[in-house]
């Protein structure tokens, strides 16, 4: 069966799973690769996992499965643009994360304003096919920037 990645109830499990793995805390599965990082979700008929190498500079993969069928992918790289990960740093990123935009499924809010940081992110298309970035801000001064892309996945067997 073909799931409409617009369908409110693949939005749903999108952003579930996103709240529930890398920003909400979740728990490292078994890795997938060597040195990997996955963190899996499931929710009924769907799974999702985040797979990532790397950490100050990083490559992953976000997937999506309706009744263990490929249906929606996400790949993105992001890198730090300091030497040093400032404190607060990551918390910060993954509050962003967590306020993750049902009009606007793949990462955070256009733009979140914290005390020592700020957030934003575009995307340019939909669920189908799409790309996009964010960036984080400390004191006026880019300190991280991540590009992601992907779109809907489907076979015509």
């Amino acid at each position: 069966m073909k799931i409409n990645v617009n369908d409110n109830q693949f939005v749903k499990f999108l952003i579930k799973a996103k709240q529930n793995t890398y920003a909400g805390g979740g728990y490292l599965s078994q890795a997938s690769r060597p040195s990997s990082k996955d963190l899996a979700f499931r929710d009924g008929d769907f799974s999702y996992l985040d797979t990532y190498l790397g950490d100050f500079h990083f490559i992953g993969e976000e997937a999506v499965w309706y009744e263990q069928t490929p249906v929606w992918g996400m790949n993105y790289y992001g890198r730090m643009l300091v030497e040093k990960i400032p404190p607060g740093f990551g918390e910060f990123l993954k509050t962003a994360l967590l306020q993750v935009p049902p009009e606007m499924p793949y990462r955070g809010p256009e733009e979140l304003i914290g005390k020592d940081y700020t957030y934003s992110c575009s995307v340019e298309g939909g669920l189908e096919w799409f790309h996009g970035h964010e960036f984080i801000t400390m004191q006026g001064k880019r300190i991280y920037q991540l590009y992601f892309h992907g779109g809907e996945v489907f076979s015509t067997k």
